[in-house]
């Protein structure tokens, strides 16, 4: 109910912005401004730019305006009324023909004071119950999300019932501007962007070390689960993904090929992995003794997002999808799905990552497959989600256009929601493609396809993972997990000595050889978020032992070297925070 509340406060304080911004630049052309998670924004069109400079002046209007006690007034007007009111607003205007899609239609518009503006609402009743407000950022913003367009100005801001509550958000932001994973990558040698890709990333040596880690973890529990590994081509032919429905419900962020020999584009550059697998499947007859047959692939997939859609390495346009397909019969599929939550929740724990809720994503507009599939494939997500006692929430037309999903949305350290793992339910793409097995009396039957991801993105859940431990990586991860730091010039070489036989021990480690003081090095390991610092000296080097140091400042004192790695590869092994 709160959440509502703040919605409305929220969508009422983007038409309070719009208003101030009227009274400070009369000029200005108004698009739209909705209310979204966590706050508002709304689109303009300045004659001459602003910045987050003109923040203050715009509040101070704002206040002025909310002071006033102004109701929100609503009202119903014909659709040629609308367009002599907004004869000024050619935005508007195009909203208003898009929204007279019939003769004598009427819309609705919400006045505050002298302000109008087109909207459905709802709105508060009065400007007094608006609470506390803060601009944030300004930012580009095509109009409609379409590239086409002339780029608008966006105004983001939020709002709160209290002041409390809003000082909690912007530390909160704060704090996350320190754990953007875009500035950590760059501080700490992960990754980088270029024009030359664009929107794609550049793995360093020391981002790729990670990288290859999740892969490891990855092959690690699905060969204990009995999942075979294949890999499939990056481009396919354009029939095939018109066979899938792909072509259809995906064409506009999809990479086209135009090979020599043809005249126009025949092949595509494969947006998700489903496809190829589906062929494997092919290449020879199936029985019911190799159900349930579980194919996963570390697949490399492009999807041409909209640049004002990515994000660093949370939104790329190039990603590795680590999707599996599984195979079963229909008495399997409960079963499998199951052991598909449970293998989530593996993962999960393993990050220290928590489940804020689980959506069960129900038929869309575009689906394929019958009614009774649907209902079918709908019922027994219910089913399961109702055996393992697991608290959903439904989120009506938003499956898969093939089938219902599960979808995982996890909360990190900062209280924030990822949406990673997805579990697909698919009857129809077996129909599609003419999928068959033999059952245990030689009948043909058509199997059942399970779709699923645990990280989904695996640079998104890296993203988001950096930002969740603020780079301090957990040892298994970290691209240098050791750092020998000697006290003087005089220790170099026990260091060097120190350094050889980690290495020898397959511990990634670093010497720190600069000519810099002790306590300096100690400070840039620090900022550097290295789990362990071995300082050495005389006194060390005469007991053939380290002084070892945890991130985070903690003095563990003198130990052996055997006593170090066998710590670190506990560590390791656990897979265990320092």
């Amino acid at each position: 109910m709160e959440e509502k509340k703040l919605e409305v406060i929220r969508h009422s304080c983007s038409h309070l912005l719009a208003a101030a911004v009227m009274q400070l630049w009369p000029d200005t052309k108004l698009a739209i401004g909705p209310a979204i998670k966590d706050g508002f924004y709304y689109d303009f069109d300045f004659l001459k730019p602003i910045s987050e400079t003109d923040f203050p002046k715009i509040e101070e209007k704002m206040a002025e305006i909310k002071a006033r006690n102004l109701p929100f007034v609503k009202k119903d007007i014909s659709v040629q009324q609308a367009k002599k009111l907004f004869v000024n607003q050619h935005y508007k205007k195009e909203l208003i023909k898009e929204l007279a899609l019939e003769e004598g239609v009427s819309l609705s518009i919400y006045t505050m004071g002298s302000f109008v503006d087109l909207c459905a609402g709802p709105h508060l009743k009065n400007t007094k119950d608006i609470g506390v407000f803060k601009l944030l950022s300004v930012a580009g913003a095509y109009w409609k999300g379409d590239e086409k367009n002339k780029m608008l100005t966006r105004i983001y801001g939020t709002a709160f019932l209290t002041k409390k509550e809003l000082d909690e958000y912007l530390a909160m932001i704060e704090e996350a501007k320190k754990r953007d994973h875009r500035k950590i990558g760059k501080e700490q040698d992960l990754f980088s962007f270029h024009p030359e890709g664009q929107a794609d990333v550049f793995w360093h040596h020391k981002g790729y070390l990670i990288m290859k880690e999740l892969f490891s973890y990855w092959r690690e529990i699905h060969e204990r689960e009995g999942y075979l590994e294949v890999r499939t081509p990056e481009i396919l032919t354009k029939a095939v993904w018109k066979q899938s429905g792909h072509l259809d419900n995906f064409l506009p962020k999809m990479y086209r090929v135009l090979t020599p020999e043809a005249k126009e584009w025949d092949m595509a550059i494969k947006p998700m992995n489903c496809d190829g697998g589906i062929l494997i499947y092919k290449t020879k007859q199936r029985s019911y003794r190799d159900f349930p047959l579980k194919m996963g692939e570390l697949g490399v997939v492009h999807r041409f997002e909209a640049s004002g859609e990515v994000t660093g390495i949370i939104r790329p346009r190039e990603f590795t999808q680590d999707d599996a397909h599984i195979y079963c019969t229909p008495e399997q599929v409960k079963d499998e799905l199951k052991k598909v939550i449970e293998l989530c929740f593996e993962l999960y724990d393993t990050f220290g990552l928590k489940l804020d809720h689980l959506e069960l994503s129900t038929r869309p507009e575009n689906s394929i497959g019958s009614d009774e599939v649907w209902i079918k494939a709908e019922s027994i997500m219910r089913e399961v989600l109702k055996e393992k006692n697991v608290p959903h929430q439904i989120n009506e037309g938003e499956g898969a256009f093939y089938g219902p999903k599960f979808d995982f949305h996890l909360k990190d350290s900062l209280g924030r929601t990822w949406q990673c793992s997805t579990i697909q339910l698919d009857f129809a793409l077996p129909e599609k493609f003419d999928l068959e097995y033999t059952t245990k009396n030689g009948s043909k039957e058509r199997p059942v396809m399970i779709h699923r991801v645990l990280y989904g993105s695996v640079e998104r859940f890296l993203g988001i993972f950096i930002e969740h431990c603020a780079g301090a990586f957990p040892v298994w991860l970290s691209p240098v997990q050791v750092k020998v730091i000697p006290v003087s010039e005089k220790s170099y070489e026990y260091g060097r000595k120190v350094r050889e036989k980690l290495s020898v021990e397959k511990v990634r480690v670093e010497l720190d050889d600069r000519n810099e003081t002790m306590p300096a090095k100690i400070r840039d390991a620090e900022k550097e978020k290295i789990p362990y610092m071995l300082i050495v000296g005389p006194k060390e080097e005469q007991v053939r032992e380290v002084n070892v140091r945890v991130r985070g400042e903690k003095n563990l004192g003198n130990m052996s070297l055997e006593q170090l790695l066998a710590l670190v590869k506990e560590d390791i092994a656990k897979k265990r925070q320092v």
